[in-house]
């Protein structure tokens, strides 16, 4: 017989919850690193090659958005097979394409409050990048909760074609 002292602590139905909420956000702001990482490559390359913010931080987005949804909804939600697109598709262009004019607009507010100030341009493109990353950090939180219980998490319509067996 084995004898259990000290302090146990009390194991509740939502601990393993609980933790694939953490896990699942953990793998969220992985496929947002990778994102954000390809949406700078093409900002940069916009904005180095004298494109207007406008134009840099939408193709950036874009770049980010489909990048975010192929592996987000594979690796952080478990949906395989076709994407529906009203359940799933529609619903994420909606909450990624709010979070998307929240970047472009504050990059773009940037680049125009920046333009005066007759900055070098490796410095304006820097600067401009900040704010680009700036909003991104900013909507993240708010992105993954709207994706979590609206598009893919636990309040989400599933079905056998959008979930995988593991």
């Amino acid at each position: 017989m084995t004898t259990v002292t000290g302090d146990v602590r009390q194991r509740t139905a939502e601990t393993p919850t609980r933790r694939r909420g953490w896990a699942r956000l953990g793998r969220a702001a992985v496929t947002s690193v990778a994102a954000t990482v390809l949406s700078q490559v093409v900002l940069l390359a916009v904005l180095a090659g004298g494109g207007v913010p406008v134009l840099a931080s939408t193709l950036a987005w874009a770049a980010g958005a489909v990048l975010n949804f192929v592996v987000t909804r594979r690796w952080v939600w478990g949906r395989t097979g076709r994407p529906r697109v009203r359940r799933e598709l529609l619903p994420y262009l909606g909450v990624i394409g709010l979070g998307g004019l929240a970047s472009v607009g504050l990059t773009t507010l940037a680049g125009s409050l920046l333009t005066p100030l007759d900055l070098p341009h490796v410095w304006w493109v820097v600067l401009v990048d900040g704010a680009y990353v700036a909003s991104y950090a900013l909507v993240f939180v708010v992105k993954f909760t709207l994706l979590d219980r609206l598009v893919f998490g636990r309040g989400a319509a599933r079905t056998a074609a959008t979930t995988s067996s593991s």
